[in-house]
């Protein structure tokens, strides 16, 4: 037998579920460029990870030197997934921060990694 308390919860959930499925689809949307070098090798990104450009500036592209051509490519990609998943993580963490307040109320006593009790005001 299901009383008003957990059609709420029940209620909630939805919206956590729908929260989440529209960060998602945020987060997918979206295109970040990775650089190195100081911008002589840019490689372009979208939201699921999926790598749609290479730029390489000339001036880098020294046949002796192919190895540290590889490394600028190496440190474009890199940083290209490390911009991404800052946004997915800010957009989840974001989805996810609003849902839990909403579920738990500021007085449920969750503490955060560290062990610290939310602030009150």
């Amino acid at each position: 037998m299901t009383g008003p308390a957990d059609e709420a919860l029940s209620r909630q959930m939805d919206e956590v579920r729908r929260q989440l499925a529209e960060a998602e689809r945020s987060v997918g949307a979206d295109k970040v460029t990775g650089t190195a070098g100081d911008g002589a090798v840019r490689i372009g990104v979208g939201g699921e990870y999926s790598f749609t450009s290479v730029e390489i500036d000339p001036r880098v592209v020294d046949p002796a030197e192919t190895e540290l051509l590889e490394d600028l490519v190496l440190a474009a990609l890199r940083d290209a997934a490390t911009r991404l998943a800052g946004r997915r993580r800010a957009a989840l963490g974001a989805a996810m921060g609003g849902l839990l307040g909403q579920l738990f109320g500021p007085e449920d006593g969750i503490s955060d990694d560290a062990g610290n009790a939310p602030a009150t005001e």
